[in-house]
C-alpha cells in the first residue's frame, strides 16, 4: 500500500501562484510515475502533469508554460508549481503514484486538494 498526503491548496487572485504538494509513504517502489490531475465542476477528471523517477515530465496543453512539476526521490515528494492561475484552472487537484511490475500497474490516489482561483 502507498498512502498520499497533499498539501498547498487554497483560494489565489487570478494571476496569482500556488504550489501542491504530495508526500508518499509506504511500499515506495524505486521505478513509478508520479503526477497532478484535477476534476473541475462540471468536467471530466483531466491530467495536469506528471513525472517520472528519472525525471521525465509530461504537461496538458492547457498548462504548458504555466505549472512545473517537480520531485524529490530521497523525499518521495512531487511538486506542482502554479504560476499565472487563471479561473479555469479551479478545480480538485489529485495526487497519482503508479508503479508497474510483473506487468501489474498499482495505482494510488491522494484525498485531493481545492485549488479556487478568483477573477
Amino acid at each position: 500500500q502507498v498512502q498520499l498526503v497533499e498539501s498547498g491548496g487554497g483560494l489565489v487572485q487570478q494571476g496569482g501562484s500556488l504550489r501542491l504538494s504530495c508526500a508518499a509513504s509506504g511500499n515506495i517502489f524505486s521505478i513509478n510515475v508520479m503526477g497532478w490531475y484535477r476534476r473541475a465542476p462540471g468536467k471530466q477528471h483531466e491530467l495536469v502533469a506528471t513525472i517520472t523517477n528519472g525525471g521525465r515530465t509530461t504537461y496538458a496543453d492547457s498548462v504548458k508554460g504555466r505549472f512545473t512539476i517537480s520531485r524529490d526521490n530521497a523525499k518521495n515528494t512531487v511538486y506542482l508549481q502554479m504560476n499565472s492561475l487563471k479561473p479555469e484552472d479551479t478545480a480538485v487537484y489529485y495526487c497519482r503514484y503508479s508503479t508497474s511490475s510483473a506487468g501489474t500497474v498499482r495505482e494510488y490516489w491522494g484525498q485531493g486538494t481545492q485549488v479556487t482561483v478568483s477573477s
